[in-house]
């Protein structure tokens, strides 16, 4: 059975969607086990509310929260028994095979690589959520981790990215893209010049070039590879104009009878289409190149987005995508 240990006191909606997520995911998956990590008191009572297999849920106690406005060296450092310490420290120890957290992005990030660890060979573990795609989804990498970049980073990026749509996606040979202002090679800033031909000469990834920001709704790459400055700001216009578009037509269909009318018979096909674009369909931002498995969700997540991040880790460990990632990076095939 797979142990997936979840963080219930992170998150604006900590621990009420928190818990629902893992219940959802435990009655979805007979093969998981949730170890709900928080103050013990707090997360029995919201569990009480639900119906589900008491052995695939326990609670391990944690007096701790750490808020999203606290230094995260500090608070990683102090606080050991908050819930992202003690949730990070099951994963270093053996006692669960993934951590996710909707909890302080800051503290995640610190936590994954002093408690669980950085794969031997890997430079800099990225946050690579998956965007929804005109055909399917793409792999954004990195898009909070790493703000100020080298190119090694980025080629890492790409190799890890490649790694995981293939194993954990399906997507045979994916197509890796670096973001730039423009398909010629000779344009961009300084670090897409030094890493574009390193992407290029990169054995074992499906380099096709440069991509434009309008481009990546399109699905034109499958990874989709720059520093953490610029994937931010990709990922959060992403899912603004995304929001907004989906408020609008939402307004125009009420705005007048007829409008309504044609509403209703639009109805169904509308809500299939805009469900492939909810972003909490695909689960959270694995922290990739890590000793063990890191999710960050959503500080905003509902319990959707916990369930399916919950499951996303199951194709992970299954796949095992830290031993693919090793092999890749430093050719060490030893278990």
């Amino acid at each position: 059975m797979i142990k997936v240990a979840v963080d219930a006191m992170g998150g604006d909606y900590a621990p009420g969607e928190m818990v629902a997520g893992a219940v959802d995911a435990v009655n979805a998956k007979p093969g998981i086990q949730v170890l709900l990590v928080g103050q013990e008191q707090t997360v029995t009572a919201e569990l009480s509310k639900f119906t589900y297999n008491k052995e695939q849920i326990q609670v391990v106690n944690a007096a701790e929260v750490i808020a999203t406005d606290e230094p995260p060296v500090n608070a990683i450092r102090k606080k050991k028994d908050s819930s992202i310490v003690v949730g990070m420290n099951l994963v270093k120890k053996g006692e669960a095979d993934a951590f996710v957290s909707a909890g302080s992005s800051g503290a995640i990030l610190v936590g994954g690589q002093v408690i669980v660890g950085r794969i031997k060979g890997v430079e800099r573990p990225p946050l690579a959520p998956l965007i929804p795609t005109e055909k399917g989804v793409s792999l954004l990498i990195d898009c909070g981790a790493n703000v100020d970049a080298r190119p090694s980073h980025l080629v890492q990026f790409a190799q890890m990215g490649s790694i995981y749509m293939e194993h954990v996606m399906g997507i045979r040979n994916p197509r890796v893209a670096i973001v730039n202002i423009g398909a010629e090679e000779e344009k961009g800033n300084a670090l897409v010049k030094e890493t574009f031909p390193l992407l290029k000469e990169c054995p074992g990834i499906n380099f096709i070039g440069s991509i434009e920001a309008r481009e990546i709704p399109h699905g034109a790459a499958d990874v989709i590879v720059c520093e953490a400055f610029v994937g931010n700001v990709i990922l959060k216009l992403y899912e603004g104009v995304g929001a907004t578009l989906i408020s609008m037509v939402k307004g125009g269909m009420m705005s007048t009878l007829r409008s309504k009318i044609g509403a209703l018979l639009v109805k169904p096909a509308l809500k299939e289409t805009l469900k492939a674009f909810d972003a909490s369909q695909y689960g959270g931002a694995p922290l990739l190149g890590l000793n063990g498995l890191v999710v960050k969700t959503h500080g905003n997540s509902k319990r959707t987005e916990v369930r399916n991040s919950i499951i996303q880790c199951v194709t992970f460990k299954e796949q095992g995508i830290n031993q693919k990632i090793r092999e890749s990076l430093c050719g060490d095939r030893a278990e």
